[in-house]
Parts: structure tokens; sequence; C-alpha cells
């Protein structure tokens, strides 16, 4: 594959080291793109391009450990120091998972560690970058003569869209933030879940990239008109293998690969998710605001993405309002 010449726009992406958003990293940089990358440990994230033979001359790396928001306050600081030009796309991609805990890890400020992680950091990392991205040149597709404007773009996932098969597994619980009492209460020990019920480690996940869906959905209500961006969520397709699944049992970690491929289809490679993102980060079809954009197990030959509903549990306003406004509070910010 050859590099792509020209530059199309700079995007930053969390999460770089390994998995989807190295391949996303690599995918975006074979199309020209400038990509910064957000990890807690950027050597990590220099040593991981440089095993793919990616060009430094494309790449910038930033510290930011997303589960610590003091962490994302200095990265952004850092990085709004350093931009010549706005950014033209952010991929919230980084995510931890540890369905494997007795009880809760706690970040920086006390919070449950996925939660932290997973939507805390990137709530907060967004809102501080919003008024840098809306500055953000519109440019021109010159194959499609439709503009295309600065886009947002946050990983989903099927265990927490109870409009999926994959929502609805009953263990270790779907995706439900309840009454967000344990928002409400601060969510600091002995809180660890948002409805404030006992911890349970793999729905603390599925809850979390509930709310990461949730602020893609609200975000789009509340800042699309007003700013031009492009506010979208993706399921890329089941990455069975990703090191995301690396704090699972080794049985689950060679079984679920298989599982994926052979019965259900929906198995893919790191690449082919990595591209995914890019093409939602970059091709004129994926330029919609609001939208769960999905390949879900439909991995037939020819099948495209497709536009997956998503339950009233990420679509219910008044949910979505108070997820809102409890993040705010909870990242600092009002």
């Amino acid at each position: 594959m050859a590099l792509s010449q020209a530059c199309p726009g700079t995007v930053m992406i969390t999460g770089t080291t390994s998995g989807v958003g190295l391949q996303a990293c690599k995918a975006l940089v074979y199309r020209g793109w400038r990509v910064i990358t957000a990890n807690r440990h950027p050597l990590r994230a220099v040593a991981a391009a440089e095993r793919l033979g990616l060009p430094s001359s494309q790449l910038e790396h930033l510290r930011m450990d997303l589960s610590d928001l003091e962490s994302v306050r200095d990265g952004v600081e850092t990085l709004l120091e350093s931009l010549d030009q706005p950014l033209d796309a952010l991929v919230c991609n980084a995510a931890v998972y540890q369905p494997r805990l007795k009880k809760p890890q706690r970040s920086a400020q006390g919070y449950e560690l996925s939660m932290a992680t997973n939507h805390f950091g990137h709530f907060l990392l967004i809102q501080l970058l919003l008024e840098n991205l809306s500055k953000a040149r519109v440019f021109q597709f010159s194959r499609r003569s439709a503009l295309a404007s600065t886009r947002v773009v946050i990983l989903g996932t099927v265990t927490a869209n109870y409009k999926e098969l994959g929502g609805k597994i009953p263990i270790p619980a779907p995706a439900d933030l309840g009454d967000l009492s344990g928002f409400e209460q601060g969510f600091h020990s002995p809180i660890s879940m948002a409805n404030g019920k006992r911890f349970k480690p793999g729905k603390a996940y599925k809850d979390s990239k509930l709310c990461n869906m949730i602020t893609t959905q609200e975000l789009h209500q509340r800042f699309h008109e007003e700013t031009g961006i492009l506010f979208t969520s993706l399921y890329p397709g089941c990455v069975a293998d990703s090191p995301l699944f690396r704090h699972t049992p080794r049985a689950f970690r060679f079984l679920f690969p298989l599982f994926q491929r052979f019965i259900t289809g929906g198995y893919i490679s790191q690449a082919r998710a990595g591209h995914r993102v890019a093409q939602v980060v970059a091709d004129p079809e994926f330029a919609v605001s609001g939208v769960h954009w999905s390949w879900g197990n439909r991995q037939k030959k020819n099948r495209e993405s497709f536009r997956q509903e998503l339950s009233e549990r990420a679509m219910d306003p008044s949910t979505s309002k108070r997820v809102w406004e409890l993040s705010m509070k909870l990242v600092g910010l009002s």
C-alpha cells in the first residue's frame, strides 16, 4: 500500500499502542492524515508505530492518561500550544475492560476506573477541544463535490445497545444506568456503579460504553447545528482477538475468536476494524451527524455499514440530559 502524498487533515486518536486504535492510526496515515496519538505511555505508541513502519513525519505523540482528569487537562493544554491549525477530527478509542476484578479499581479522582477512562476522560477531552474543533476548516471532497466538516468519532459496542442481541446478554447484566443515583451521590467510594448498586466489572464496562453513545447523541443535539461538527459513534464488528480482552480468562481468549469466526461470522481483524474507523473519520458517505454506524455481524461478502438503531437507554432525552449534567459536574466543568 502506497502512502498518500496529500494531507487531508489532522486527527487525534486516543489509545494507539495496540489494537484498533493502532490500526486506525495506520489506516489514516496511509490516507495522508497527520495523526496525533494520545496515550499513557507515548514511548509505547512510538514503538508500535515503528513496528508498523509508519513515517514519523506524519505522527506526533502526546502523553495523556484518560483515567486521570488532570492528565487530560495537561495533555490538552500541551496540544493546543503545539497546534498550528485546528484539529479536523477526534477519535475516542481508548478503553479498559477488566471483567475479573473482585473490587473496583479507582482513578486519580477516586472514580471507578472503567467509567473514569472510557467515559469521563473522553467526555472531558471533547469538552476541552470543542472550541478548537469548531474552528477547523471545511474542505472539499473533489469526487463527491460534497463538503465534509470536522468529525468527532467515539467507539461504541453492541454490548451496550439493548436493540442488539449482544446488548441483551444477561451475564453479568445488560448496560443500564438505572436512576443514576451513583453519579448523583458523587461516584466516590464505596459507590462504583452509575446506578449506585453492587459492583459488577463487566457491567461497569458496558455502562461506560452506553455513556459514550449517549454522549455522542447529546453532542449532536447540542452542538451540531451550531458548529457543523459531525458527531458519530461506531461498532466496527467483533474484534475478538483485541488486546481489550487481555484481562479475560485464557480459555475465553482462545475460544472467543473461534466462536466469532465459525459460529456467528462476526469476527473481523484488528486491521479491518482500524480501516472502518478511518472510513467513518474521512469518507464522504459517513458525513452524517448523530448516527451510530455499525457493521454488526453482517460480515458476508459485499455487506456494507448501516445505521444501527440505538435503544431507548441511549436515546431517552431525560436520561441523556442527566448523564450530560452529572458528567459535567463529575469532571469539574460545572
